[in-house]
């Protein structure tokens, strides 16, 4: 790999660590205000707002200027939305603003890849973004729990700057008020990545003419054979992924008991699964084969159902490794494919921001759908039991869809296989 990709996956360690950990953080603070189980939930789905409201100029904006100026900028929008929690605006609110952030980080950094990397490298160069994004999830929730835990808040809000007063007083402001500075590391390594040359694409001077353009290239995406497939794959993952952050919390207060901190270190031993199934990924698959991991999803939409049965962290842990393993085997090679057919079809930003509108808008349905099962009077063991069998059968759907695809356009997909196939054997 090129010296600038080592660069931005520092970068992007550093970033999602900050994220992961904030999550923990604003759990914690809406709990320690009172604010009830739904507001807690509603975390997930208000993060993905803005990549949901803004999609049809966040892939311009990122086409339209180096990306890692773009990337910087994400980061300082979301060291505004930590300051903005800290000085009392709701957490909700100012969660949303560091989504925003996250928002116009997101097509910028998928982006890159398909600018600084040939095709070939691809799946490997996924394998290691999404490996070292979900152990910035391990040691993100970890940190974000250890944080708010007793022991390191009780010293941080000991410490006192002489001649300053602050507003930091409990234990999750104190946790935000770190994470500012890691956020603030991120963007250092964002300064750092080389520029990679490929030709700007200026915004329109009215942004209303990107709508149209959003919506045509994520028409295209659906109506190619291979890209609806893996677009469709892809979405529902990281909607279950997104969400999956805070069901883990609420199963592990429900069925063990666990306090914010303690459950926190079971979300890093779903990523650890995840890291492991993204690695053997990049290693096995290829781009022509992506789609032989659908069946993947199915079992990991049944595993969620079966959690709820589970009350023994003995067997609740290798129980979440194999549940993130088989989400990280399924992902890389479909994130993969779902890649090469955007940027060919539309281009690097213009895709991933396709890919982000439809991914956040899954988180969103589905936050929505498991916070308003608890809204609804659902316990937590009722709104995972929904959430989960909706997942297994949304996933088998896709599955028909693609055997139906198989069955009735049989060339036009054979000769799509080949091109992945092509590109990956020659760059």
């Amino acid at each position: 790999m090129k010296r600038g990709f080592y660069t931005l996956m520092s970068a992007q360690f550093f970033s999602s660590l900050a994220d992961q950990a904030l999550f923990v953080a604003a759990v914690e603070l809406i709990k320690g205000n009172g604010g009830a189980e739904w507001q807690r939930a509603a975390l997930v789905p208000i993060f993905a707002l803005f990549y949901v409201v803004l999609a049809p100029w966040l892939g311009a904006f990122a086409d339209a200027y180096p990306k890692r100026v773009v990337m910087f900028a994400s980061n300082a929008i979301k060291v505004a939305g930590c300051l903005l929690m800290l000085f009392g605006l709701h957490p909700l609110a100012a969660y949303a603003v560091v989504g925003l952030g996250a928002a116009a980080y997101s097509p910028a950094k998928y982006g890159i890849l398909t600018e600084m990397l040939p095709s070939s490298q691809l799946v490997k160069a996924n394998g290691w973004i999404e490996g070292l994004t979900i152990a910035s999830i391990i040691l993100g929730i970890l940190l974000g729990g250890q944080l708010v835990g007793h022991m390191l808040s009780s010293r941080m809000l000991a410490f006192d700057f002489p001649f300053i007063e602050t507003s930091v007083d409990t234990a999750p402001e104190a946790a935000i008020s770190v994470l500012i500075f890691i956020y603030a590391l991120a963007a250092w390594f964002n300064t750092r990545i080389p520029l990679t040359g490929v030709e700007m694409r200026p915004i329109p001077k009215n942004p209303l003419e990107l709508v149209p353009d959003f919506w045509m290239c994520n028409s295209r995406l659906w109506r190619d054979k291979l890209g609806q497939i893996s677009l469709a794959t892809t979405t529902l993952f990281w909607g279950v992924s997104g969400n999956l952050r805070y069901i883990i919390l609420a199963w592990s207060a429900a069925a063990l008991g666990y306090s914010t901190t303690q459950a926190s270190s079971l979300g890093g031993v779903v990523a650890i699964g995840t890291a492991v199934g993204a690695v053997i990924a990049s290693m096995r698959m290829r781009l022509d084969s992506a789609t032989k991991v659908i069946p993947m999803g199915i079992l990991m939409g049944t595993l969620i159902i079966v959690m709820v049965f589970i009350n023994n962290v003995w067997v609740a842990v290798p129980f979440l490794i194999l549940m993130g393993g088989l989400g990280g085997f399924l992902v890389v090679p479909m994130n993969a494919l779902l890649q090469h057919r955007g940027h060919n079809l539309m281009g690097a930003g213009r895709s991933i921001a396709v890919q982000n509108f439809n991914e956040q808008a899954c988180i969103l349905g589905l936050g929505a759908f498991y916070s308003l099962s608890t809204g609804f009077g659902l316990s937590a063991f009722g709104a995972i039991f929904a959430f989960g069998a909706l997942v297994a059968g949304v996933m088998a759907l896709i599955r028909q869809w693609h055997i139906h695809n198989l069955k009735k356009y049989p060339e036009e997909v054979e000769h799509l296989m080949k091109v992945a196939r092509h590109d990956t054997s020659h760059g």
